[in-house]
């Protein structure tokens, strides 16, 4: 008799979101976890003393509201802001204010002009069918094939907009929408930086409009609105390892698996790397589906060509998060003394522009950091005081473009590693030193700092080259080229009792649980 009737690898958000309901159903079920803590890359960790900080995600961005209801997401306390964030564009711009009142929204942008406000009107309606066609909202259902995305047009229109994801480039959509580069400039900086910080493209790239789409999908009435938890992001792991717990699930930390067993096509169960083997006829991981198949999973027991399909997923992270425990509220001085009102100090983008952005990112290419970087800064301590001591104030920025291991070189591997740390101090000056510009005595009141580079994500959370897409959002990396549940669509694996659910399969990335929601239905499903 097996040990457990289900195992779930991985206890970040997709990994908890099917362990807790297959405990609920009624399977028995293991959760383990490699790490000293559950959660992920949602997580609220405390790095310094009394300073909590969101070390990935920090919103749980629209999704679902079956999947939201069915885990109890909805009554979470969050923080009301009336002010979701500030934008501007480099230095020395007007601010854009992101209101939460969609109303009041519309009238602020008619400050930049009426064709800021027609643009982004076009913006929303060009998004309609891309967001359809990618399934962005769905729950418990396949990836869409191409014939299947283009039948989700209603006319040309929207047919158009499907070849824009497919095939265009955020610079497309954007001067087609947005055309005045001065007028529009911090809406373009804004939504270039949306979409590419989940790719490896500068946004003039083909293909790149495929990012931009999921990231700036509009919701419908099947979709929740982005929330800020109270506490941080982690507020919501730590609610789902309290149901699943609370039902009789088993969450084991510092347990890292070795490997998925397999015995005749069969899962069996796992064995950990202190050799012990845990058994159970359904193993879910919701670690990233290349390094469950390639790694976890013996070869012999995959079908080279399957094997191949995942081994060549794009996971090139590069960007640069920097975590600050500050003495005070950072003071912004003039013209930007409206940033000093602690509603709009929970989220401020500094951005390059699009044609700036492509330029850092060939740069990066080249293992050359921007020399004026586009920076989201957020101080949510302003808006949730119980994530600093009193007084104090935790800050993060996080940045593009820091080049990736392929874009560095060296004569050797020390050389490497040197070129490595140096980029990351260089990149992380920068970053400070651009804040500064606008808040004169935020240098002054840093009290510690941490920088994290997609070298740190990899060791802290297991995302293969940083990634925290699991997959970045590349044309050949969504819809049937993302896996569900049982793998690829028309190339399942094999494997009877093996299921997918981390943020590189179909309904990831992003803290969506449409992963981890679609494997724990696919799991019920075979049961039934």
């Amino acid at each position: 008799m097996a040990d457990y009737d289900a195992i779930v690898i991985g206890a970040g958000h997709n990994g908890l979101t099917a362990a807790t309901l297959l405990q609920r159903a009624g399977l028995s079920t293991l959760c383990l976890e490699s790490k000293l803590y559950a959660g992920g890359m949602a997580s609220t960790v405390e790095l310094f003393d009394g300073f909590k900080f969101e070390i990935a995600g920090s919103v749980q961005i629209p999704t679902s509201a079956t999947v939201s209801k069915e885990l109890g997401l909805d009554d979470l306390p969050t923080v009301d802001l009336d002010v979701m964030s500030v934008s501007l564009r480099g230095v020395g711009d007007d601010p854009l204010v992101y209101y939460t009142d969609p109303i009041k929204l519309m009238t602020h942008i008619e400050v930049h002009g009426a064709e800021a406000v027609n643009g982004m009107a076009g913006l929303m309606a060009w998004c309609k069918a891309p967001t359809r066609a990618l399934g962005r909202f769905d729950a418990g259902k396949p990836p869409k094939t191409l014939d299947e995305m283009y039948a989700c047009a209603t006319n040309e229109f929207e047919r158009s907009t499907i070849t824009d994801l497919l095939f265009g480039s955020v610079t497309d959509v954007l001067d087609r929408y947005l055309p005045d580069k001065e007028k529009h400039g911090a809406l373009r900086g804004m939504l270039a930086l949306l979409a590419v910080n989940t790719t490896y493209r500068g946004p003039a790239t083909p293909g790149t409009a495929a990012a931009l789409a999921y990231g700036f999908a509009v919701p419908d009435e099947n979709a929740l609105l982005v929330k800020k938890l109270r506490g941080g992001i982690g507020a919501l792991t730590s609610h789902l390892q309290d149901v699943f717990t609370s039902n009789g699930g088993e969450l084991r930390l510092r347990s890292k698996v070795d490997e998925i067993v397999v015995a005749d096509e069969r899962v069996t169960g796992v064995r950990l790397d202190d050799g012990t083997t845990v058994t159970a006829p359904v193993v879910v991981s919701a670690i990233a589906p290349d390094l469950t198949i390639t790694r976890l999973v013996d070869g012999a027991a995959v079908p080279a060509d399957i094997k191949e399909r995942f081994s060549r997923v794009d996971h090139r992270g590069s960007y640069l998060q920097m975590h600050f425990a500050l003495d005070g509220i950072p003071e912004f001085a003039p013209p930007y003394e409206l940033l000093n009102d602690p509603d709009m100090q929970s989220n401020i983008g500094i951005f390059s522009t699009p044609e700036e952005l492509q330029q850092q990112w060939e740069d990066c290419r080249r293992g050359i950091v921007p020399a004026d970087p586009a920076i989201a800064l957020q101080i949510p301590s302003v808006n949730d005081p119980g994530l600093a001591p009193p007084g104090k104030h935790a800050a993060s920025a996080f940045s593009l473009w820091f080049p990736p291991a392929d874009a560095r070189s060296g004569d050797s591997r020390e050389e490497t590693q040197s070129s490595y740390g140096e980029m990351k101090v260089e990149m992380g000056r920068r970053v400070i030193d651009k804040i500064t510009r606008l808040a004169p005595n935020f240098e002054s009141l840093i009290i510690r700092h941490t920088t994290f580079t997609p070298k740190h994500m990899g060791t802290m959370f297991g995302a293969p080259g940083g990634d925290y897409c699991h997959g970045l959002i590349h044309p050949d990396q969504i819809g049937i080229n993302r896996p569900g549940p049982k793998g690829y669509v028309g190339q399942p694996i094999p494997i009877d009792g093996l299921y997918l659910a981390s943020a590189g399969c179909h309904g990831g990335p992003g803290i969506t649980f449409i992963p981890g929601y679609n494997a724990a239905q696919a799991v019920l499903a075979e049961k039934a």
